[in-house]
């Protein structure tokens, strides 16, 4: 069988990736980066088709208290952490889950794995290494004036 690799060339699927991911059949959490937001989905897959069950989107923020002024900072650190952590408590009855990141290179310390951290600390389980988590001055943005809108949303979260 010859696989369709128009989104393989288009850089939207690695196909081998993907074939390793849904035979762990394991819910995946699929994080993708658009110029002002972060998508966070936890996905479920039958027979190669995807239901997504659960989803955040980083613009939720601003309906938990996230200051309009800083719609701009929706794509930060910070916010990647608050929304990993609304998208664990959104999903109660999921257990287990691994990471997805498509084609998103892996660098330590970057905002898809402080949208793990926070999925992580609601409660769900998933793998992941402590060297490339953020550390916890830039998880609630110590250095960007950002810190007291976190510690309220992340309280209001819990």
């Amino acid at each position: 069988m010859k696989l369709d690799k128009k989104r393989r060339l288009k850089y939207k699927t690695d196909y081998r990736n993907r074939i390793v991911l849904l035979k762990s059949k394991i819910p995946r959490l699929v994080i993708r980066k658009t110029n002002n937001y972060l998508i966070l989905q936890l996905i479920e897959s039958t027979n190669a088709q995807d239901k997504v069950t659960y989803s955040v989107n980083t613009k939720e923020l601003l309906k938990h208290g996230w200051p309009e002024a800083k719609k701009g900072s929706l794509k930060s650190l910070p916010a990647a952490y608050l929304a990993g952590l609304l998208l664990g408590k959104k999903a109660k009855t999921i257990k287990k889950a691994v990471l997805d990141t498509g084609l998103i290179h892996s660098t330590k310390g970057s905002r898809i794995y402080a949208a793990v951290k926070g999925f992580s600390d609601s409660g769900i389980e998933i793998n992941y290494s402590d060297e490339v988590i953020p550390s916890k001055e830039r998880l609630e943005g110590k250095n960007t004036k950002v810190e007291d809108v976190f510690n309220k949303i992340k309280g209001a979260i819990k």
